[in-house]
């Protein structure tokens, strides 16, 4: 699912993921679900409160992760 959304923490990355990269790949996913690239003004609100929910979960979590391996334990953001 999702294919065009990339990886968001490191070594994908060589640097932590920026706001801007967490909310897109937030956007793509709520569009696969919904099946809407954009959503009909009354779905609107209820789209973009998706958006945000699914993003701040994304930064939750890739804050959270342990990376091990490499340079030693270090947190993914």
């Amino acid at each position: 699912m999702c294919r065009s959304i990339k990886t968001l923490r490191p070594p994908v990355l060589a640097e932590e993921a920026t706001g801007d990269e967490i909310r897109a790949a937030a956007l793509q996913y709520v569009r696969k679900v919904s099946g809407f690239r954009a959503p009909a003004a009354h779905n609107r609100e209820v789209f973009e409160q998706a958006v945000e929910a699914v993003a701040g979960a994304t930064a939750e979590l890739l804050a959270g992760l342990e990376i091990r391996g490499g340079a030693g334990a270090r947190r993914a953001s």
